[in-house]
């Protein structure tokens, strides 16, 4: 099983120079990092953890900058964002960015997708709540326009673009209706939710892992009657505290990569919690 480490980077903790170069090092499989563009003070958005929103997420580095220098300091070291509020951003800035980092990187980016959950951050970006799923969705398939190996135009319910020449292109090539880099969608458990999966990802990021014996056969149903095909789809547990029952558990399930937390650190506690998890590569 791969292992792979997602920390909430901060201008207060381990940089990601030293960070990726550790991870590469010492054998683990990915950096992955969350987005948040900024935490406005007067919310009502409540944690969804529960108790004080934490210090950090206020203080995110901007998460295709600090792959960037993670990416230019490696070689192996697999990169993904967990992840990108793609309502959030111009998607045409967005394609752009996330084609070069995988052009750059030779094809190690993994885009992972979510919706979010602070009400008055979207609010923000002009995000409508109730329909940022399917902005999402949009900005998603105009995306994949630009993507596209032969100048494609769009046009959708919240945006369009013309045939365009826009390079470079992602990497990895289309399978089935995805293109683009990995593209693993994050959220709890739904109908909603595993048909956009279906639709437009190569599979599922669930935050804690909970819950995956009952929802998987779910998953596999909804990838089934899409056509997926089966052997594709991919269920990456996110920001896990792992255990060695916990990382059986999902190998038994045929999970084949686990994404564990890091603390929002300086190096020296940072570097000590990869210790920690040695005993997992």
């Amino acid at each position: 099983m791969r292992i792979a480490v997602t920390i909430f980077l901060t201008d207060e903790t381990i940089t990601p120079v030293r960070l990726a170069r550790e991870l590469e090092a010492r054998g683990f499989a990915g950096l992955y990092l969350p987005e948040h563009t900024h935490i406005p003070v007067e919310r009502t958005t409540p944690y969804p953890a529960g108790g004080d929103l934490p210090r950090e997420y206020g203080r995110t580095l901007d998460p295709f900058v600090a792959l960037g220098q993670a990416a230019a300091v490696t070689e192996r070291l697999g990169l993904g964002t967990g992840i990108t509020l793609v309502a959030q951003h111009d998607p045409i800035d967005l394609a752009k960015q996330i084609a070069t980092l995988d052009h750059l990187s030779g094809g190690r980016f993994t885009l992972g997708v979510g919706f979010g959950w602070n009400v008055e951050e979207a609010a923000d970006h002009r995000v409508a709540w109730r329909t940022r799923r399917e902005l999402s969705r949009d900005r998603m398939a105009l995306m994949r326009a630009l993507w596209a190996d032969e100048p494609t135009a769009y046009e959708g319910e919240f945006g369009s673009v013309r045939a365009s020449s826009a390079y470079p292109k992602p990497v990895q090539k289309p399978r089935g209706p995805v293109a683009g880099p990995r593209t693993l969608i994050g959220g709890a458990a739904g109908p909603k939710l595993f048909a956009h999966i279906a639709e437009y990802a190569d599979g599922w990021m669930p935050i804690g892992g909970r819950g995956l014996s009952e929802s998987m056969p779910v998953l596999r149903g909804v990838w089934a009657d899409a056509g997926r095909d089966a052997a594709a789809l991919q269920v990456v547990p996110y920001a896990v505290f792992p255990t060695p029952g916990k990382l059986a558990h999902y190998a038994e399930l045929g999970i084949e990569e686990v994404v564990v937390q890091l603390p929002p650190a300086g190096e020296a506690e940072v570097l000590g919690a990869l210790d920690g998890y040695a005993e997992y590569l």
